[in-house]
């Protein structure tokens, strides 16, 4: 490890309980219009988890005692279950992804509803949680939007924390030991320190997201951190310690599309060139007996800098 990042460790990385919620308040009030917090859960089909979600943060974090988020926002990216009507009955604000920039089609993909969700929300420090969480604690928010109110020159707070794989607290977090480490130690060892990179819980200024390029799929976490440490450097970007992360686990074919896109979004940032489509090819025996070969796309597209985007420009400025 090099030595720039053991001393990061030390400075920038911390525990939800370093900053108790009285702090945060007092941090926030002090802040003023810089301090506002929008919390915005992508979900797709998480009628199971979504309204759990919403109702402890609207709980923990959203009363007159605690106001520590001012908004809560669902962005739903095209759910065929009762993912919008439960997130809505919980108390958040939900906005479906096709109705934000209609003249840019959309595209399927992660990357692509936390990109329009800039457009429906306006906190200047932006909290992306993950809709599919279970046994949801309000610490994964107030953790990571903490050291953005008590900490002016940080840009972006990464959760980090246990990854539960079934009944048991460690296990998951498979691409992100075989794929993304990897990859990080060898071509952004200065990223090396951050225990979870690609995971799904992270708060940032919006002055900095709006700078960013997102990845349209499963490569945006990946890509914004990335880009993220040549905008605004290592010292920027802090982690914090959250517990443990209980969500639904994706089978190993799932785990092979995602990993497919996080080696291209790795690939297009040392190269920064034109890349040919890739496609990835995985299989499944097929009743008959053998195997059968299915092809996937895997996710090139990039949404550029929001504040490239004129919608978004003139929606700030009014």
């Amino acid at each position: 490890m090099l030595d720039e990042v053991d001393h990061w460790l030390e400075r920038r990385s911390w525990s939800a309980a370093d900053r108790p919620l009285p702090r945060l308040l007092a941090a926030k009030r002090a802040a003023g219009p810089a301090g506002s917090v929008s919390v915005v859960l992508p979900a797709l089909n998480e009628e199971a988890t979504v309204g759990d979600i919403v109702a402890a943060i609207r709980r923990d974090l959203m009363t007159e005692d605690v106001p520590l988020v001012d908004e809560l926002v669902v962005v739903d990216s095209g759910s065929t279950d009762r993912t919008s009507e439960v997130a809505a009955a919980a108390g958040a604000k939900v906005v479906h992804r096709d109705e934000l920039l209609p003249r840019v089609p959309t595209v399927p993909g992660k990357g692509e509803v936390l990109w329009r969700s800039l457009l429906a929300t306006s906190g200047e420090i932006v909290c992306f949680v993950d809709a599919d969480l279970r046994d949801f604690d309000s610490t994964f928010v107030s953790g990571i939007v903490g050291p953005l109110l008590t900490d002016p020159p940080l840009a972006m707070v990464k959760a980090m924390y246990d990854r539960a794989f079934g009944d048991s607290n460690v296990g998951g977090g498979r691409v992100t030991e075989l794929v993304a480490r990897p990859l990080l130690n060898l071509y952004w060892p200065q990223l090396a320190g951050f225990v979870q990179p690609l995971g799904g819980e992270y708060a940032a200024r919006r002055s900095l997201l709006e700078r960013l390029s997102f990845p349209v799929g499963y490569g945006v976490e990946l890509g914004l951190l990335i880009d993220a440490l040549h905008t605004v450097g290592l010292d920027a970007l802090a982690q914090v310690d959250v517990g443990v992360r209980r969500h639904r686990n994706q089978d190993g074919l799932a785990l092979g599309r995602m990993a497919a896109a996080i080696q291209r979004t790795a690939h297009a940032r040392q190269a920064r060139g034109g890349l040919v489509r890739p496609v990835l090819t995985q299989f499944d025996r097929s009743p008959e007996g053998g195997f059968t070969p299915h092809s996937h796309p895997v996710d090139t597209e990039e949404r550029p800098p929001m504040r490239t985007v004129p919608e978004y420009t003139s929606r700030r400025a009014a």
